[in-house]
């Protein structure tokens, strides 16, 4: 026997109003659909529930026994909708976040800062990705949101706020030659001229154009670019750097990722600057997802 959950309602608050008419109103339904809903629940049950005539109505000893139950029942269902409830509110408001290293810069406690004083249950969830990935998991659906460097191969297919607009630096080994000229240089910089010959580190080539923007393929006039070996991390990046006579480029905030001990970085000349941004799929049209990259674009671009 199968009985719903809307029968032990109208039950509940006809034996609590001892009142067909008080019931109906309070559950805004109609006296006589009210009426035969109870009389459908009698004859599920096999007994009569209440006792009736044209002035009072009051519960049999069924009744009696029935109400307890039915407000237990009532309740428990009360509780597992609210769950499941908080369950969709809190699912909402996860949010996956990528990156391929820690974008730093006062970037993620500003954000959260503003996504929780609009979603007070906004959950941030962290996801490192290789750097073969420069979507950081966006493209396979891994990820929600991400810090990404530009560009950004597919570009079409994801909308994004610039954050962090950076010069581009070069990683040097400290004895390297150029290390002493950049420090006799007026700007403490070097000219990318004179970087052409050297071996770069280089992402790995799943990176596509993010790779060719960090050997800065743009400033070499068709000149093929030395590889010196693929990296993809940070630490990976200052070993091989640290170990030899190999240089990468990176962006000025995330030179303390890999400047210290054997390994200093200099300004470069003649290169454009770098931009990290927050993106997200352009498909994706959920409130929180939005109100993440509202939030990149009233923090950003800070520029150095």
């Amino acid at each position: 026997m199968d009985v719903h959950g809307r029968d032990l309602r109208y039950f509940a608050a006809v034996a609590e109003e001892l009142s067909f008419t008080r019931a109906a109103e309070r559950l805004f339904v109609s006296q006589p659909a009210l009426s035969k809903q109870i009389r459908m629940l009698e004859k599920q049950l096999g007994a009569v529930l209440f006792q009736r005539d044209r002035r009072t109505v009051r519960l049999t000893a069924v009744g009696e026994s029935l109400l307890p139950h039915a407000r237990t029942m009532l309740s428990g269902w009360e509780a597992a909708r609210a769950a499941v409830a908080a369950a969709k509110a809190a699912e909402r408001c996860a949010l996956v976040i990528g990156m391929s290293t820690s974008p730093g810069r006062g970037l993620l406690p500003a954000l959260r800062a503003r996504l929780v004083s609009r979603y007070p249950g906004f959950r941030p969830v962290l996801r490192q990705v290789n750097w073969a990935d420069p979507s950081a998991g966006l493209a396979d659906g891994s990820s929600d949101v991400a810090f990404v460097w530009m560009p950004l191969p597919d570009g079409d297919h994801y909308r994004y706020a610039v954050v962090a607009r950076e010069r581009r630096l070069v990683a040097l080994p400290k004895g390297h030659s150029l290390a002493a000229r950049a420090a006799s240089d007026r700007d403490g910089a070097v000219d990318f001229a004179d970087l052409l010959d050297e071996p770069f580190l280089a992402l790995p080539p799943e990176a596509g154009p993010l790779r060719d923007y960090w050997l800065a393929l743009d400033a070499r006039n068709g000149r093929e670019p030395r590889i010196g070996g693929v990296i993809g991390s940070a630490e990976e990046t200052y070993e091989a750097v640290a170990n030899g006579a190999r240089v990468v480029l990176l962006a000025t905030g995330n030179a303390p990722l890999v400047v210290r001990d054997e390994v200093i970085a200099v300004p470069v000349r003649g290169l454009s600057p770098s931009a990290l941004a927050v993106a997200a799929r352009r498909d994706d049209e959920r409130p929180v997802v939005l109100a993440y990259l509202a939030a990149a674009g009233e923090v950003g671009p800070r520029t150095s």
